[in-house]
């Protein structure tokens, strides 16, 4: 493969102007992922301190390989929601080695409102086994949860992100012969005691840990009954009674140890196969990233140049490089496995649409694995791209990319707007793993461009009887719109809803993207098989 040649002027000043502008988002990132991690009001740690338990930070610490990578994934769930009260949702989830094991981890946060599960923690842990049903991922459990949040039930009980999910998702793992362990460190009440039930092992923490559908106030509610939690459903009792217990456990540490030795007794997993390397750097610093993407999200950059401080060597075999030039295709590895690329140089065209159909499909029959990294505005729109076939031409890159077999990976680099959003591997798409920049936004359409609509539409209205808007009854309709768009379009509103798997600081991405590339393949691949493509 050839090295990519920069082109970049780092000694220019939009160079310098747009690495200050990204620099300080990703330091705003930094300082709101400690927060959602570490700030918590003294009174709930004194509480944990009270009851003999771990901040569940410290509870992690314990459980994974000392100085080994951990992935965490929506550290900033519910960043948007809940008057900011719920860090993180609740919940901590992320992807670690445990006893040289890549495992996923399932922890409840007991320092936020008893680690009770709000919509959006429900939401989390869903998605959390639904990576470990598609990667065949050994899932650690640290249950701590009051049950769930009630004033919210109509949230989480009904839809298929409910609390049901959790525990089918839990019985689907059991059948695929995934390991679960669960180690009850606090109370598991309601639906929440079903998640230590349905793993393979768990172990119950003395004193603190308890499993029961209803607690002490339940049953008195329901059946006069007086009865403490430990009698109801302490380690003691499901350990030597009910037999709902694997393990006693005398402290917390006592108990992750049991899990880690679990773990390692469990069988590794054959990687499927792919082309692999030893890895290598790559040639130019990943900081210079801050310096390539626009302060203003409206203005093009090459992403040879993002590939260029991404890819292993900055080493890039592009495929049909002068055909459809607005979408970059090629091989390149990371961390030493081949990958297929994909990234935006522009809006989607006839060409380029054609183009990335015909790559997907090269890498599916190879078994390469894709990257596609977004920047995109959409397909191109008009009279002379609709007579060629723009709709035909983005529905073949569609059925390619939903046919492919191969693990898929996506970052938000910048913009994603329109049918792009789902032609680049958006979520929708189930990409194994998506990621966003924090200047990244996603949307239906650009904030000026459905500012533009909307006014548009109005002053038709108006005009139809006679009417005009002035300037500032234009000013006035746009407004709004831009702000709402702007705040609802966000990398923070869209990973507070968890329509990613989290915001990376872009010199993080190769990091977090080995990782996850290396998780993806405890997963076979199937062989390629497409519907049918319109010619």
């Amino acid at each position: 493969m050839q090295r990519i040649v920069s082109r970049l002027d780092i000694n220019s000043q939009a160079f310098r102007l747009n690495a200050l502008h990204n620099g300080r988002l990703a330091a705003e990132l930094k300082e709101r992922q400690h927060s959602t991690r570490f700030d918590r009001p003294e009174r709930d740690l004194e509480r944990l301190r009270r009851q003999n338990k771990l901040f569940v930070r410290e509870r992690l610490e314990a459980l994974l390989d000392p100085e080994t990578p951990f992935l965490e994934l929506s550290t900033l769930a519910g960043n948007k929601a809940y008057n900011g009260e719920v860090p993180g949702a609740a919940q901590v989830v992320g992807i670690g080695l445990v006893a040289g094991r890549e495992v996923i981890i399932h922890a409840d946060d007991a320092s936020v409102k008893g680690g009770a599960w709000y919509p959006l923690s429900v939401k989390k842990l869903v998605r959390a086994l639904d990576i470990a049903i598609e990667n065949r991922l050994p899932v650690v459990h640290l249950c701590d949860c009051a049950g769930g949040f009630l004033p919210l039930q109509a949230e989480f009980f009904a839809d298929r992100y409910c609390a049901g999910r959790i525990l089918r998702n839990q019985s689907i793992l059991s059948r695929m012969g995934v390991p679960q362990v669960a180690v009850v460190m606090g109370h598991c009440s309601a639906g929440a005691a079903y998640v230590p039930a349905l793993s393979d092992y768990n172990i119950i923490v003395q004193g603190t840990g308890a499993v029961f559908l209803g607690g002490p106030p339940v049953v008195k509610a329901a059946t006069g009954e007086d009865v403490s939690a430990e009698e109801l459903g302490g380690a003691h009792m499901h350990t030597s009674i009910s037999g709902t217990g694997d393990y006693f456990a005398t402290s917390e540490m006592h108990a992750i140890a049991i899990a880690r030795d679990i773990v390692a007794r469990t069988t590794r997993p054959t990687k499927a196969p792919v082309d692999q390397t030893a890895p290598e750097p790559p040639a130019y610093d990943a900081t210079e990233i801050y310096g390539i993407i626009p302060s203003d999200s409206r203005v093009q950059f090459d992403m040879r140049e993002i590939l260029a401080r991404l890819v292993d060597g900055s080493r890039f075999h592009e495929y049909q490089p002068s055909y459809g030039q607005s979408l970059v295709c090629g091989f390149a590895r990371l961390h030493g496995y081949q990958i297929g690329v994909l990234a935006n140089n522009g809006v989607l065209l006839n060409e380029s649409a054609l183009k990335g159909a015909h790559f997907i499909q090269l890498c599916d029959k190879n078994r390469t694995p894709l990257l596609f990294l977004q920047n995109i505005t959409g397909f191109m729109v008009g009279r002379e791209y609709e007579r060629r076939g723009i709709t035909k031409d983005g529905a073949k890159l569609i059925m390619a990319l939903s046919g492919a077999s191969v693990p898929k990976f996506t970052v938000i680099c910048n913009s994603s707007h329109g049918a792009g959003t789902y032609a680049m591997a958006g979520r929708a798409f189930d990409p194994r793993f998506v990621f966003a920049w924090p200047q990244s936004q996603i949307s239906a359409i650009g904030a000026e461009q459905a500012a533009g609509v909307l006014t548009h539409v109005k002053a038709r209205q108006l005009a139809r009887e006679g009417g005009r808007l002035s300037d500032e009854q234009l000013a006035a309709i746009r407004e709004p719109i831009l702000e709402e768009y702007r705040e609802r379009s966000s990398a923070y509103y869209a990973t507070s809803e968890i329509w990613d798997d989290g915001i990376l600081d872009p010199v993080d991405t190769r990091n977090a993207l080995s990782i996850a590339l290396s998780a993806s393949l405890n997963a076979s691949i199937e062989a390629p098989h497409y519907g049918v493509f319109r010619m």
